[in-house]
């Protein structure tokens, strides 16, 4: 039941009562619903109450006989044990929610929170990277979190082994936020156990998962898509050519965020995807002062002065423009240009030439594109010049 995405940014007043949020547990817990679906029907029921009375007759209506929704038994053991581990349940709408992912147009809905809350009321920047890192890597990212603690910023991370222990680490006293693919309560690496338990006193250990969830491999790019909303910028420091980090700037990039990337060696793989990213027009970082040179806003133009009457303007040079290489796409125009092309694709097959006409863009630009997506996964081709989101 969980199709497209549909956009979560309409009014959605959180939950007051225990038992509503108790009801809004229940309905993100149910079989097939995810955090579209969520949203879908709580616009079309006007509570997760009443969505949770129609749920049977929806999937019904999907195909889907004997359905239950989630019962009230698995919810009530998921709030005692977040009871049990000091968790705190932040559900979209209430103050405590991060401003920073009420843009995503698949924000979650709720979230388990372990630690200091304030911190995500802070700026922040998300740095991430490869777990078999190297000596050099981890010595970056511990360089890059400590100056951007040092200058306020909060450092936003995944808890995994290698680079994104190594920031955690190094921005244990001036605020951290972990992302974990697993509930709250579920220490995973286990040799990083003892960090997570350092990062409540001055941070965060947030997730969107159930408590006591173990992390699955189909977790984590979900995750990915939390840490680099909570930024303002996603740092990547060591980086395969496919990888995961490359989902969270591929992420990033879809959300609107600065990439940013720590350059390698051409011939050390780790550095494959960093290198790639930079080509490619991300922001080259050699310090916390690049990426903090990154976040600055641009100065506002300068009016100037009344000039008097211009003289006569010479004669134009001969044409040497024409002989200049085409313009490269930035990342964001690559990413901008993604999101139109999806948001026009559905499940059901589009001509490309009609896809084209819709964009009003030149078929030199759509081209590639496709080709992107669709060695991406993103996109599906079908005979006679088809295409469908995938």
């Amino acid at each position: 039941m969980d199709g497209q995405k549909v956009s979560s940014t309409h009014p959605l007043l959180p939950p007051t009562t225990e038992d509503a949020r108790s009801s809004w547990l229940r309905l993100l817990r149910s079989r097939r619903v995810g955090t579209a679906t969520f949203y879908r029907l709580m616009a079309e029921h006007g509570s997760a109450e009443a969505a949770l009375a129609a749920l049977p007759e929806v999937a019904r209506a999907a195909g889907v006989d004997d359905y239950r929704p989630c019962p009230e038994g698995v919810v009530r053991a998921e709030m005692r044990a977040a009871r049990d581990a000091g968790a705190t349940l932040i559900c979209r709408g209430d103050a405590a929610y991060p401003a920073a992912l009420t843009d995503l147009s698949d924000a979650p809905p709720c979230l388990w929170a372990l630690g200091d809350l304030s911190v995500l009321d802070r700026p922040a920047v998300a740095l991430v990277g490869a777990r078999n890192a190297s000596s050099l890597g981890t010595r970056m990212a511990r360089s890059l979190a400590s100056g951007l603690g040092q200058a306020g910023q909060v450092v936003v991370s995944g808890l995994a082994r290698g680079i994104d222990a190594a920031a955690h680490r190094a921005s244990l006293d001036t605020g951290t936020i972990a992302v974990m693919a697993g509930g709250v309560d579920v220490l995973y690496p286990a040799e990083n156990a003892a960090l997570a338990g350092e990062i409540p006193a001055n941070g965060l250990r947030l997730s969107e998962m159930p408590m006591g969830l173990q992390p699955a491999a189909r977790h984590f790019p979900a995750r990915n898509r939390i840490v680099s909303g909570l930024a303002r910028a996603v740092v990547v420091v060591e980086a395969a050519a496919r990888s995961g980090s490359l989902i969270t700037a591929r992420a990033a990039l879809d959300q609107g965020r600065d990439v940013l990337a720590v350059p390698g060696h051409p011939l050390d793989a780790r550095a494959a995807g960093c290198n790639m990213l930079i080509r490619d027009g991300a922001t080259l970082v050699r310090g916390p002062e690049d990426v903090l040179e990154a976040l600055r806003p641009l100065p506002e133009p300068v009016q100037a002065a009344e000039a008097p009457p211009a003289a006569p303007a010479a004669p134009p040079d001969p044409p040497a423009a024409a002989t200049r290489p085409p313009d490269r796409r930035s990342l964001r125009d690559t990413a901008a240009l993604h999101r139109q092309i999806l948001d026009r694709l559905g499940p059901a097959p589009l001509a490309e030439d009609q896809l084209i006409r819709d964009l009003d863009r030149p078929p030199a630009d759509i081209t590639p594109a496709l080709t992107e997506l669709e060695l991406d996964g993103r996109i599906a081709r079908h005979s006679g010049g088809l295409l469908s989101r995938a």
